[in-house]
């Protein structure tokens, strides 16, 4: 029978976002950034994994998770990386995590203030691609002005078991390796959020965040600022990711100044949730190797 996951780690507002966290007393620090309708538990599993490495922090975004709504209703990919970089402005330099739209913001962070980026580790970014997956199709539609807060108004009358449901079998390779107790969590998590009078515009912003993200040009653009990423990174994608398409890894090592690329044969979009030893095992290459001084990484 397979063993009951641990708990989630422990909570509390740190200025003005919420953030769960491991005990203190690894050597260093790392901040994990959770993607679209996501929240700081979708780490806590890479978290156990790594807790002897590094002491991890992970955020709910603006909006997300347990954390309020922003004052000013902002929910950009520039206004999330805000977040973040007050977050490790508390912290000091740490290794920065991100997934799918965590993914964006964490380049985002990591382009503007490399002085707090250690190491990056992004777990199937959203960085823009011309030829989209059927999952951010969805997301664009749900972007789209009155259409998304349409949908959203009528996703409240479909049970919150499926819409989990729903959700679990877009990012998961396999939802049959969800443990009950995980998807328990899900569903209890999305009722509460349900009566949040902030949580659709927190998603339907975050979405129309990215969505803005794949036409933004110039030097603000997501691969501009790749390209100008001074710390060692590791990208991991999953064969059967369903929302962001593996390909892109050719062009983020054609981009990134410093990076290794891995392909997980049987992941789809959440790889950090759906096999969290394997990602540590990679994670944790890359940060001895910065340990040792920020040295090339090997192929």
């Amino acid at each position: 029978m397979t063993a009951e996951p641990i708990p989630h780690w422990p909570g509390r507002m740190v200025g003005s976002v919420h953030v769960r966290s491991t005990p203190e007393g690894a050597p260093e620090r790392a901040v994990f950034v959770h993607g679209l309708a996501g929240a700081a538990t979708n780490w806590t599993d890479l978290m156990d994994e790594l807790k002897d490495d590094v002491t991890g922090h992970a955020v709910d975004l603006p909006g997300a998770g347990f954390s309020p709504a922003p004052a000013d209703g902002d929910y950009t990919i520039a206004a999330h990386a805000r977040a973040v970089i007050g977050l490790m402005e508390g912290t000091g330099p740490a290794h920065l995590f991100g997934n799918s739209l965590g993914g964006a913001v964490s380049v985002r962070v990591a382009a503007q203030r490399p002085d707090l980026v250690r190491s990056l580790t992004l777990v199937s970014p959203a960085l823009p691609d011309l030829l989209p997956r059927y999952g951010p199709v969805r997301v664009a539609a749900a972007a789209t002005p009155r259409l998304g807060e349409w949908v959203a108004d009528r996703l409240r009358f479909v049970p919150a078991e499926q819409r989990i449901s729903a959700s679990f079998a877009m990012v998961w390779a396999d939802m049959g390796l969800v443990h009950p107790v995980r998807l328990h969590d899900a569903v209890e998590e999305l009722r509460r959020r349900d009566d949040l009078p902030h949580a659709a515009a927190a998603m339907i912003g975050s979405a129309r965040g990215i969505v803005a993200e794949y036409f933004r040009r110039g030097e603000d653009n997501l691969w501009s600022q790749a390209a100008r990423v001074r710390a060692p990174t590791l990208i991991i994608h999953g064969r059967h990711d369903r929302l962001v398409r593996p390909a892109m890894a050719a062009k983020a090592g054609r981009t990134f100044p410093q990076v290794r690329l891995v392909l997980l044969p049987r992941a789809g979009h959440v790889a950090m949730m759906e096999m969290p030893g394997v990602v540590a095992a990679e994670a944790r290459r890359l940060i001895g190797e910065t340990r040792l001084g920020n040295a090339p990484l090997g192929s």
